[in-house]
């Protein structure tokens, strides 16, 4: 009986031990379903479309919206708004904080906050005025760039490890670095930036020949063709949600549109400026680093959840630091920028709204200010929102800083609203 009996316990587990098996060959990958949507084409993302509006992954869309309608707008209200000769004049403005809210993205995906941007590109932007007046321009421009770079250090060493909180310890550089900037320039009130320096050269040379701009608009549209397709594929050859071809041809006709007929607006005033060719391969190498490499991807899950991070392995310390490090040398050349587009360097350069312009860049932009999310393509996005919004109200005759004050302020609360009423939805959704 004892013999039975076990091997009657025996024959379930044995039963259960060769079903596993059988049942784990004849499983059915599992398949998000929003891969199978996309395959049925433009139909299949206008449904995928309206799930992410109502997910709340609506990415960049608001800004670009928003873009849009003000163009219309000023376009209507004065109508030589859409013409190339602003085009050129937002540029122009834009490259400064643009270039310095590069640095803010960086520090708000850690979920934190950098105050002392616009006190440190005016004491960058002073340093170089002061030593290039006794030195080679170029080790002047290097000296005022590391400025920027020891300051985010030093910023960085005591938010990570002291732990001082953020917002004190930049409030506090706000105030000390603007007074650095002070005792930098002494008796001078104002340097004036010299023939041949590259700092003038900054935002007032441009490439004349018709090409330049031409070719980097091909450039522009062949490489985003490119890197589209490689990420679909790879996402494609893993089993996850992915462009379909008809998406990325649309996406890059859309882009080959717009930069073209900017090659073309730019050809009819002086050429491509040489701003814009710096701030843009600032944003490529920056995207790259964030999206293609192991510290972008470590300063993300930091900025997710920073006890995971450190259970993961990452050190947390020197990706604070080394991210304040970043927006410090940002903010150092955003400061060279500024001086050469206000023909010099003074006691007030980036002082005035040059901070709350870069940090409301950066979240207008669609960076969010809980970390964890966002893209320096934001930078772009948001200072183009700004610069839009003050280039229509100086030809409406409305540039008074109480009005720009007030509509960019109302814009930044919008955007902050969204990026909140986002979160949210994607937390109900299952997605946060």
């Amino acid at each position: 009986m004892s013999k039975i009996s076990k091997t009657s316990a025996q024959v379930p587990a044995q039963a259960e031990s060769t079903e596993a098996p059988a049942a784990a060959a004849g499983a059915v990958k599992v398949v998000d379903p929003r891969l199978l949507i996309r395959e049925q084409g433009f139909k299949g993302y206008w449904i995928e479309f309206k799930r992410k509006v109502r997910s709340g992954e609506i990415g960049s869309l608001p800004v670009v919206v928003g873009l849009i309608i003000i163009g219309i707008v000023f376009q209507l209200e004065t109508g030589n708004f859409l013409t190339s000769y602003n085009l050129d004049q937002i540029t122009l403005y834009a490259a400064g904080p643009g270039i310095m809210a590069v640095g803010i993205v960086f520090v708000l995906l850690l979920g934190e906050i950098d105050l002392a941007v616009g006190s440190v590109a005016g004491l960058a932007g002073s340093v170089w005025a002061v030593l290039g007046t006794d030195m080679p321009d170029s080790l002047a421009i290097v000296v005022g760039i590391l400025s920027g770079t020891v300051i985010g250090a030093f910023h960085g060493i005591v938010f990570a490890k002291i732990g001082v909180p953020a917002f004190v310890v930049t409030l506090a550089g706000f105030l000390g670095w603007a007074g650095l900037q002070t005792w930098v320039m002494g008796d001078k009130s104002t340097i004036t930036t010299p023939l041949g320096s590259f700092v003038r050269d900054l935002t007032s040379y441009y490439f004349a020949d018709v090409a330049a701009a031409y070719g980097l608009a091909v450039v522009v549209i062949v490489a985003f063709y490119l890197a589209q397709l490689r990420d679909a594929r790879r996402r494609k050859a893993a089993e996850l949600p992915h462009r379909p071809q008809s998406e990325i041809i649309l996406r890059t006709v859309l882009l080959a549109i717009l930069s073209l007929l900017a090659a073309y607006a730019f050809n009819q005033e002086q050429g491509l400026p040489l701003s814009l060719v710096i701030f843009l391969a600032i944003l490529v190498i920056t995207d790259f680093v964030l999206r293609r490499t192991t510290y972008g991807r470590q300063i993300f899950a930091v900025g997710g959840g920073i006890e995971a991070a450190r259970r993961a392995g990452i050190n947390v310390s020197w990706i604070r630091i080394s991210v304040f490090m970043i927006s410090g040398t940002l903010g150092a050349v955003g400061g060279l920028f500024l001086a050469s587009a206000t023909g010099g360097a003074d006691r007030s350069l980036g002082g005035g709204n040059q901070l709350m312009m870069c940090i409301a860049a950066a979240v207008i932009g669609g960076t969010s200010l809980f970390g964890g999310r966002g893209k320096v393509w934001s930078a772009l996005l948001g200072i183009l929102v700004i610069q839009s919004i003050v280039q229509g109200l100086n030809q409406m005759n409305l540039s008074s800083n109480a009005i720009q004050y007030m509509i960019t302020g109302g814009v930044l609360l919008i955007a902050v609203i969204i990026d909140s009423v986002s979160r949210k939805t994607q937390k109900t959704a299952g997605r946060a």
